[in-house]
């Protein structure tokens, strides 16, 4: 005999929630809020209880609370919706939850890892005491040295002891006007606490998104879209004790907004900080200059393409040759040979992602998992030919992919990297929605008054 409704298991009704038709067009959006949450809970919960992270165990338990307030809000939303019932007021609206991560899970633990971090355990080989990534503090030096030396990178040969991971600056120059904040106005604990380069990496892709949304006109974001790109746990964990990969992404985004708004010399010109920042987004210039020269959809726009890579070329050139020619050796060592695993050390860039797995098995796997990336890349070079991007949205997408399969199969790697596709795909979505044309004003008012 079968268990009555109201009898029904919890684990039954809970699923109803998923399986069940639904008596609004709202529950379905609403199931995909509800499941979002409850994963991002699964990855929060963990991180606070096991991490050996101090700061991810901090971020962990703020953010355990954040998901699971948005879980518990989309399961009240998603039963009301059954129902036929609509919530009023605030607590109606699906960006409570976003509301909530970017509170909860972002801006309070950031806020109180940066106050903690002032009790000093930078430079400590002890995770378990640390208040921010270790790639902080070595930004924050790298703009010291700049400063002082003209150059951020140290010479791993001339320490008078074998050189350490924390000794090597695996960024481009760009990277350091981050810390320059603290390099000028640091020494003392509250402007040590106003300068810390998260919050530098902060305003810089608060800037971004600003920005974008300007050149896009203002269009309406939607909840996936935020979901993808800011309530993703990595996002919201890289945001509270690290910051540089959003800092960066935020300024591809931007690129490709300037792009796709036909500014191609401007966008040249950011995308140059982009790679002069963070070498591994540099395959997003081949989206981008397919981009550009197919973008008006009346044939190829040579003159477009030829001012955005003179802006690429020269503004990279001017960047990088300064400190280049300050310590050429320094340079190479730092921003190629070391992210390539060939450096005086070890890159700890080792999660366990499809590439790093093949490549740990011998040589015969480190030239297998080179050929796999050596094939995505053909891969991505076919599907730009045979269908180039016309807009912003498909140039997300392609870079968002682009960068996913760089970062899964390349042999050192780390699964934080994963952010950039996150945040690129949500980017995707908000591209999509600003590029639907708006109906003629007779249209809209006939839809308005039926």
């Amino acid at each position: 005999m079968e268990t009555e409704v109201g009898q029904a298991p919890a684990w039954r009704r809970a699923a109803r929630l998923f399986t069940a038709p639904p008596r609004t067009g709202e529950a379905a959006p609403l199931r995909w809020d509800l499941g979002f949450y409850l994963a991002c809970l699964a990855f929060a919960l963990p991180t606070a209880l096991v991490s050996e992270f101090y700061g991810y165990r901090v971020w962990g338990n703020f953010a355990t609370v954040a998901y699971g307030f948005g879980a518990v809000h989309s399961g009240y939303l998603l039963l009301s919706a059954r129902s036929g019932r609509t919530p009023r007021g605030v607590l109606g609206s699906r960006w409570c939850g976003i509301v909530a991560v970017a509170l909860l899970a972002m801006i309070l633990p950031l806020a109180l890892l940066v106050i903690r971090r002032l009790t000093g355990a930078d430079w400590l080989i002890t995770p378990f005491s640390w208040a921010a990534q270790p790639e902080v503090w070595v930004i924050e030096r790298s703009a010291d040295l700049l400063l002082h030396h003209g150059t951020p990178y140290v010479d791993v040969g001339a320490l008078g002891r074998a050189p350490e991971v924390n000794d090597y600056t695996p960024y481009g120059p760009v990277m350091a006007v981050f810390g320059l904040p603290r390099a000028l106005f640091g020494g003392t604990p509250l402007t040590n606490a106003l300068t810390d380069a998260r919050w530098m990496f902060a305003l810089a892709a608060g800037a971004c998104v600003l920005g974008t949304l300007k050149l896009l006109k203002w269009p309406k974001v939607p909840v996936g879209a935020a979901q993808l790109a800011l309530a993703c746990p990595l996002t919201a964990l890289t945001w509270a004790v690290a910051g540089p990969d959003l800092a960066i992404v935020g300024l591809l985004v931007l690129t490709c907004a300037l792009a796709a708004t036909g500014r191609v010399a401007w966008s040249g010109l950011v995308l140059a900080l982009v790679v002069s920042a963070k070498l591994i987004v540099a395959p997003a210039a081949a989206v981008l200059a397919v981009l550009v020269l197919v973008r008006r959809g009346n044939g190829l726009d040579w003159a477009a393409l030829g001012r955005f890579a003179a802006a690429l070329v020269a503004t990279t050139a001017a960047l990088h040759l300064p400190v280049y020619l300050v310590d050429p050796a320094a340079f190479v060592e730092h921003v190629f040979r070391f992210p390539l695993g060939m450096g005086a050390v070890r890159s700890p860039a080792a999660s366990p992602l499809p590439g790093h797995l093949i490549a740990e098995t011998g040589p015969v796997g480190q030239v297998a998992a080179f050929g796999l990336v050596g094939a995505a890349a053909v891969t991505m070079v076919v599907w730009l030919v045979r269908r180039p991007p016309a807009n912003g949205s498909a140039a997300l997408l392609r870079i968002a992919v682009g960068l996913g399969a760089l970062i899964l199969l390349t042999p050192a790697t780390r699964y934080g990297y994963l952010v950039y596709p996150l945040v690129l795909l949500g980017a995707h979505l908000a591209f999509r929605v600003a590029e639907v044309p708006a109906a003629p004003p007779a249209q809209q008012s006939a839809t308005t008054s039926s």
